[in-house]
């Protein structure tokens, strides 16, 4: 019987063992999961603080640069067209993107014009116009064109049609061409209502300083002038200029002025953000007290 005793004894030491050993295996185990986890995390956590202090995860400078840009200055090569002239280029970064800027024009013809141009719907228009009038660009320069449309064209100091800065810039605003099978609504308003200001470029998306001032409506199914502001005093004037009688401009075009409408002066007041900015393209500008 003893010795039977001392077999169940030893049988369950044995038993006991086992269980112990595979306890402490299994320990073993969890303790070298862990001890490889934490390993990794740490290596994870060390790569990743290195590439934050070298600027990996800033974001790409050429990004941030493209993002910071409003408006892209496309170069014009002044030896190909002498027409062309050089007075730098304006800013591209941090330009005024909401609200308006007033633009006064003195002519020989009476009182000034003034304008709102819009700094929200085009805001490189504003950009490039404040450039130029800040360099002086437009002052004793001739509007050298009645348009047929029914507008006063100015800004080219040649007088060609062909002259400008040495940069040119894309369209912002242009109308949106009604479709041609729909047919007019009554009391559709004009593509552009008397008293707009448009860009004028050819070709078409090449602006530079060339604007036009419309002295009455104009509709057409293929808008082509980029929409930057309205007329707000001196309608009167563009009216009693778009009245003047007009002669061959020396390409067999009856639209040249008779009487010589001078600029004396333009300029460009400072950003005023907040105000209610010029309709858009499909839209008439709105009335004004110092209108007309």
């Amino acid at each position: 019987m003893a010795s039977s005793r001392d077999r169940q004894r030893k049988l369950a030491r044995a038993k006991l063992d086992r269980q112990m050993a595979r306890r402490a295996a299994a320990t073993r185990r969890r303790r070298q999961i862990q001890a490889g986890v934490g390993a990794a995390l740490i290596l994870v956590l060390v790569v990743a603080g290195s590439a934050w202090a070298l600027g990996a995860f800033d974001s790409d400078p050429k990004q941030n640069t493209a993002a910071e840009e409003t408006c892209l200055w496309t170069p014009q090569d002044a030896t190909a067209n002498t027409n062309l002239k050089d007075v730098g280029t304006p800013a591209s970064k941090d330009l005024p993107t909401d609200g308006t800027r007033a633009m006064t024009v003195t002519t020989n013809q009476g009182g000034p014009i003034t304008a709102e141009l819009n700094l929200t719907n085009s805001p490189c228009a504003a950009a490039s116009i404040a450039h130029l009038a800040s360099r002086s660009f437009y002052d004793n320069t001739k509007c050298h064109e009645i348009t047929t449309e029914g507008a006063l064209r100015c800004g080219d100091p040649s007088g060609t049609g062909l002259g400008g800065p040495t940069y040119s810039f894309y369209d912002e605003e242009v109308p949106t061409a009604p479709s041609p099978s729909a047919s007019p609504a009554a009391g559709q308003p004009p593509t552009y209502p008397k008293g707009t200001v448009t860009m004028i470029s050819n070709p078409p998306g090449s602006n530079g300083s060339q604007f036009l001032i419309f002295f009455k409506d104009f509709t057409t199914a293929d808008p082509k002038y980029p929409v930057i502001g309205r007329v707000t005093g001196g309608l009167d004037v563009v009216e009693k200029i778009g009245a003047l009688p007009t002669v061959d401009n020396g390409t067999g075009a009856k639209v040249k002025p008779s009487t010589d409408v001078t600029i004396q002066s333009l300029t460009v007041g400072e950003p005023v953000t907040g105000a209610a900015p010029a309709p858009s393209a499909s839209g008439a500008p709105a009335s004004s007290p110092s209108a007309g």
